[in-house]
Parts: C-alpha cells; structure tokens; sequence
C-alpha cells in the first residue's frame, strides 16, 4: 500500500509514520550522494538498547509482505507490518545543530527511553 502525502502539512498524523520537510531533503541529498534511486528508507523497531526497543534506519531495497510505504514529497519510507503500532503518529527529523546531527525521532507511542536517546519502552 503506497500513500502520497502532503510535506506541507503542519498537522501530525497519528495513523502513520510522519516525515518532516528537513527530513525528506537529507534522504534526498543521501540517495543522490548514492547515486542510488530504487532505495527506499526502512524504518523499525527491534528488540534490544537499555529500554527495550530500538529504532533501525537504512537505505532497502526490498519490499516486504505487508510494508506500508508512504511518499514524503518523493522520498519512499517503509515501514514493516510488526513496526507499525509503534510508529504510528511518530515524526521522523534531521537536525543539524552545533550540540547534535543527526535523525531524531519523536514517538508518542514510547512511554519512556534511556539516557542515550537510542531505546525506547
């Protein structure tokens, strides 16, 4: 299943994984780096960090039986079957500051994380 959304929207949506624009122009500029244009992000959660779960992004290529893949102004994010309940309503970020770069990802869905920021519960 593979949903067109509107970046533009301010509003989070809480029945799928979410992509902010900053977000969505760093997966581009890392898939052109690639020189690579049938990758698609993969977001999951897997067991394991101090809390529980942790979070995995990468470049896939494969589909899966069940994927949700949404489109975030071109940019294909895959989210497997088993992730879903916990990443719905999630908002996916870049940050590019002088304290910190990097993905971050707020998840009302954790009731709470370690103090390295990498696990959730």
């Amino acid at each position: 299943m593979t949903e067109q959304v509107d970046t533009q929207a301010t509003e989070r949506r809480t029945d799928q994984i979410n992509l902010s624009a900053t977000a969505a122009s760093k997966v581009k500029s890392l898939l052109e780096q690639e020189g690579r244009d049938d990758l698609a992000l993969r977001i999951s959660v897997q067991p394991g960090g101090c809390s529980g779960l942790r979070y995995q992004l990468f470049f896939d290529e494969r589909t899966l039986d069940g994927d949700i893949v949404t489109d975030f102004d071109g940019v294909s994010v895959v989210v497997d079957r088993m992730s879903v309940p916990y990443l719905n309503g999630a908002e996916i970020d870049f940050v590019d500051t002088i304290e910190k770069q990097g993905f971050t990802i707020d998840n009302p869905n954790a009731t709470g994380s370690c103090a390295c920021g990498d696990s959730f519960h």
